[in-house]
């Protein structure tokens, strides 16, 4: 496949300057990002605290006021009110004034003691965030309190003796041990603004041309469709190399994300997936015949971006054919890059098997779309 680097240059220069015309292009380019990212930085938890609490203590002793408080102390819960009886803990949950409530027996002290204590969590179950740190944290205080009371009630000579000392789980976080939301949330969130920004705007590159008639001019000259397709990709290839700067700089600098790994390394695997995006977009933007359509057909990656990437859910959870589906969409791959060199600080020899992926992905994709391009030519 000969390619004339002048007549390249001459073309990428020209897009260069169109590009950078645009100013409302650019503004969306670099503002939508840092918009997102302060989203997902002060709004986004997948951790929730403070939840509001109706508390309905039927045993009103030392013990029940105790667990209660270590409720509250947790910080995921705020102790708003109580109320008499477990049926008017439901309409306080129905009617939104809480999220949670506590139902505490008669005689919680005596089976606290025995061993065999009860307590009800109710949980609103709309607000799935809520009930699964709700949830947690319940367990955990309920927990707490259980080694707290055999501490008590067991002398460590007759622990010994018994056999029956406390199975204490030493629970260790590898890096991320506090458990920040930002830390998880960044690395991932980097590829979905490059994949939006990568599909979306080359999607309507070559259809946007079509539709204004400037692309005949071009199609008169000797140049070749692949030559045409790189012009395309490189000057939104840059831009998206700069968006992807500005937003790991924000990130590790105003949010404070450590960053572990190599940048060199973090820069071409970042290339290496913009160029994914770019070459997917292209084919897009071959196969619409109006903007609208090419503008829908990205939407729909953007969402299955979004969906099956393992950015909000683990892709080892999912049904095969959902896998299968994930496998089609490059962000899926950088996803797991970005979070391995970004917060694991590792090195090619870890990530190389997504690399090539992406690497074939790229030249695949860019092949079919000259291919495409040439045939509508023709």
């Amino acid at each position: 496949m000969h390619i004339n680097l002048r007549r390249l240059y001459a073309l990428i220069y020209k897009e260069t300057v169109q590009l950078l015309r645009d100013r409302r292009l650019l503004l969306f380019i670099f503002g939508l990002p840092i918009l997102e990212l302060f989203l997902y930085g002060y709004a986004v938890h997948m951790t929730v605290y403070h939840i509001p609490m109706a508390v309905v203590d039927q045993s009103q002793d030392s013990q029940s006021r105790e667990f209660i408080q270590a409720l509250a102390n947790s910080q995921y819960f705020d102790w708003t009110m109580d109320i008499p009886s477990q049926a008017d803990a439901g309409q306080a949950i129905d009617r939104g004034q809480v999220k949670v409530a506590v139902v505490i027996p008669p005689g919680f002290s005596a089976s606290l003691l025995q061993g065999n204590a009860a307590v009800l969590i109710m949980l609103d179950g709309t607000d799935n965030a809520a009930v699964q740190s709700g949830y947690s944290a319940a367990s955990l205080v309920a927990q707490n309190e259980a080694l707290k009371l055999t501490a008590v009630k067991i002398s460590p000579g007759a622990a010994a003796a018994s056999g029956a000392l406390p199975i204490t789980a030493l629970t260790q976080v590898l890096y991320n041990p506090d458990l920040i939301d930002i830390w998880v949330i960044l690395p991932g969130l980097v590829g979905l603004i490059l994949q939006t920004l990568g599909i979306t705007q080359a999607a309507l590159i070559l259809v946007r041309e079509r539709e204004l008639g400037t692309i005949e001019p071009i199609l008169a000259t000797p140049v070749r469709p692949v030559e045409i397709i790189i012009s395309k990709m490189a000057p939104l290839l840059v831009l998206c190399l700069a968006t992807m700067a500005v937003v790991v700089g924000l990130g590790v600098f105003w949010f404070g994300v450590p960053f572990q790994g190599s940048l060199f390394l973090y820069f071409w695997m970042s290339l290496l997936f913009i160029a994914s995006c770019l070459g997917l977009g292209l084919l897009i933007s071959v196969g619409s015949q109006s903007q609208m359509e090419a503008s829908t057909n990205g939407l729909l990656f953007m969402m299955l971006g979004m969906l099956l990437s393992g950015f909000m859910y683990p892709t080892s959870i999912m049904p095969a054919g959902l896998r299968w589906i994930a496998a089609f969409v490059p962000v899926t791959y950088f996803i797991r890059i970005s979070r391995a060199i970004f917060t694991k600080g590792v090195g090619l020899s870890f990530v190389w098997s997504d690399a090539v992926v992406l690497l074939v992905y790229t030249l695949v994709v860019i092949f079919i779309a000259a291919r495409s391009f040439k045939q509508r030519l023709d």
